[in-house]
This record gives structure tokens, sequence and C-alpha cells, in this order.
């Protein structure tokens, strides 16, 4: 090889000591190593900041982005209360929003934080579009146009889902049909919400009959309250291992884990392990959380998510997953330097792993990459600013334009 597209000279790679250089050819990563000598279409000085993995968010409600002054404070109240007795109160209250769902403001409302995205150099979102009675099909429309927009920027992968159940909601199964058929990439689920054990089971075989209809990933949220009988995240991991869908189903929240007892905790999560479920854990969203450092000590993988952004459930957010790391940090009480590493990881690595997205920095794999404005994973977290580069599909993003389609001040 003498030629590559792009070559960035001088990087700092977590884990070396020396300086690297990181040759990109059609997309993909052709070459790490010192002092390379390639003629290259675009040179990119490091100057010894630290270049990794993009960042990636496996859960995001895009159709509600920006949408916390169209309804009552009643939601967020319900869903933050003590031990999230009311979190089933709080989706119902929320819900509200739906009536006056309309395609066109839920696509300049999910540009903007798509973009926002790419400014922070959070390149693959799976995000959920709600379709049900109420919101019909204009958020999974929406998102669908949104990601087409998006293309070889970020990657979103839209997710059907029935936020508000499938059997105690008329309808439901015929529109998430047709919303597989219209091109989502996800098939989304919510079993815990429905109003029996029957019921949530059925829900979950529904889910996986569409999956494997459409030949598609299942990411479902699995009790998401504090109620330690909850149990939907257990037959969900048992489904996935029937369907054989190993590595095709991703566990979202799952927070009554927390309030679960010792001995079932980790017989669950050697049925997680079987089936190869990755959970994504969302702390900075609510008062209760999956048991995350559990889950890595026995080998599950974990991730993070936004979850949220200015919505019925959290009044922040900027898809930029340097500051949910943050926030993990402190949630979690992981801030020993090799747990910031680790929570790194959850938003890079592992987040990519949970989306079937290839992240991992090495020769061969997709360039999809980001320079931060410091030279280590510490002083990255502490500070949590944007990366001063982006790279995405092997190209240089245009991060004056993200910024400009995202409504930030130019600096």
């Amino acid at each position: 090889m003498t030629r590559c597209d792009i070559l960035l000279k001088g990087a700092r790679l977590r884990g070396l000591a020396e300086f690297t250089d990181i040759a990109i050819t059609n997309g993909r990563i052709t070459a790490i190593a010192p002092g390379l000598t390639l003629q290259a279409e675009q040179i990119i000085e490091a100057r010894g900041r630290l270049v990794t993995e993009s960042f990636a968010n496996p859960h995001l409600h895009l159709c509600k982005v920006w949408t916390l002054t169209m309804v009552e404070d009643e939601a967020r109240a319900n869903y933050h209360g003590a031990s999230m007795g009311k979190a089933m109160a709080a989706i119902e209250v929320a819900s509200r929003v739906k009536e006056k769902y309309a395609e066109g403001w839920i696509i300049e409302n999910a540009r903007r934080a798509v973009a926002l995205a790419a400014l922070y150099g959070n390149l693959h979102i799976r995000a959920f579009a709600d379709v049900d009675s109420k919101g019909r099909l204009e958020g999974l429309n929406a998102l669908l146009k949104v990601r087409d927009e998006f293309k070889g920027i970020v990657d979103v992968q839209v997710v059907a889902f029935p936020q508000d159940g499938v059997l105690r909601e008329p309808g439901t199964k015929e529109l998430m049909r047709e919303a597989m058929e219209r091109g989502a990439d996800v098939v989304g689920g919510i079993p815990w919400i429905e109003y029996t054990d029957a019921a949530a089971t059925e829900h979950i075989s529904f889910c996986f009959d569409l999956a494997q209809q459409f030949e598609k990933d299942v990411s479902m949220l699995l009790d998401d309250a504090g109620d330690p009988g909850l149990r939907t995240l257990e037959t969900f991991a048992i489904e996935a291992g029937k369907r054989g869908w190993s590595g095709r189903a991703l566990a979202h929240h799952c927070r009554a884990m927390s309030q679960y007892p010792k001995p079932y905790l980790h017989r669950l999560i050697g049925t997680l392990r079987a089936a190869n479920i990755s959970v994504v854990s969302d702390p900075h969203t609510g008062p209760l959380h999956a048991c995350v450092q559990e889950l890595l000590a026995e080998n599950v993988n974990v991730c993070l998510g936004q979850d949220d952004i200015s919505d019925a459930y959290y009044p922040f957010g900027r898809n930029n997953m340097l500051e949910v790391v943050f926030l993990a940090s402190h949630l979690l009480w992981m801030m020993a330097r090799e747990e910031i590493e680790t929570l790194y990881d959850l938003a890079t690595i592992n987040a990519g792993k949970a989306m079937n997205v290839p992240l991992k920095l090495g020769v061969g794999n997709p360039a999809h990459l980001v320079m931060l404005a410091q030279n280590d994973v510490l002083e990255a977290v502490r500070f949590h600013s944007a990366p001063v580069c982006v790279i995405s599909h092997g190209k240089v993003v245009d991060l004056g334009r993200m910024r400009e389609l995202a409504g930030e001040p130019a600096v």
C-alpha cells in the first residue's frame, strides 16, 4: 500500500505510549502504525490528541425529542418518583403528546437531534418511533426520512416501537407490520406495559414473529419500574434463545433488576449470557438502573444510552455520549481510572456490539473515528466537549454544517 484517502498523523491511541498514524482508504482503516509514509488525499495532524472509535447511542426516543413544552410535568414526576412505582402512569400521561403528532415538526426536531449527534461524534443511533393508534405512523415516517437524510454521516436504525402495548392498544399489531413493510430497521417492544403476564408473553412472541418474518433485530424496553415482580427480561431472553436470535436481541432499561433477590439475579445473568443478550442502561433518566457492575463482572455486554432529549421523561440531553459517560460515572459510582475507561467502552465498542455495528478501531474495520480535544479518556470525560474532528464512513464530517443544522452557536 502506497497511498490512502486520509492519513491521521501523530494520534494518541488508548493503551499505547507512542504516537500512532492511521490510514483510511475506501471507508476502512487500512493501517495503524507509527511513522506511516503514504501518499494521502488528506492529511490530518492529531498532535497527540486522543483518537478513538466513534460513539454510539443504542437507545433514543427520537420521535419525542424537544417535546418537553408540549406535556405536563406530571409524567416526569411519576417516572422519577420514589422507587418508580408510578412508571406506567408516567407513560400514560406522556402519551398525550402523540395526539399532536405530525410528520413535519417531528422531522425538524429529529434533524436537530441527529445533527447534534454528528457534532459530538455519535455516529450510530438506535432511534425509537412510537407506533400506535394515537401517533399512527407519523413518527416512523419522519424518522425514516431523517435516516435517509443523514445516510453516510450518522447511521440511524429506526425502531418500530409499540410504546403503549400490543394487546392493550387495539390496531397496534397491524400498524407494527405496516411499519416494518415501510422500512423500519428494528422491531421494538415493551411487554411489561401489558396488563397481565400472559399478555406480556404474547407481546414478546408477536415481536419475535415479526422480527423473523422481516429478518430484523429486536429491541425491547423491559421491567422499567420499581417492581421486583416484573420478569419480562427473563421471558425475553428465553424466547431469543429459542428463536436462534443470539446477538440480535437487545434489552433496554431492566431497572427492576436492581430490586431482584441476588440468587435470582445471578440465575438471570446466566440466562442472558447463554442467549447472548446485550443490556442498555440509561442510569441518568431514572432513579433505578440495571446492575451494570454485576452484568459486566459476568461477561454480559452492557452499554449506555441517551434515552431522551428534552421530553416528558428527561429535560436535558444533547446526544453527547461523553456527557452520558460523565453522568453514569457518578450514578454508578465508577470513578477509578480503569472504571472510567470501561464506561468509555460502554459508549463506543460495547454500544456498537449491541447494535451489530463493528466499531473497534482496527485494520479492516469501517472508519468511524473521533479526534478529541484532550489526550486521555479521563480528561475527555471531565470536559465532555465536542470532538475536534469526526470521521464517518471514511469521510471527514462537516462539523460547521452539523452545528448549523443543530442550531448551535458558532465557536
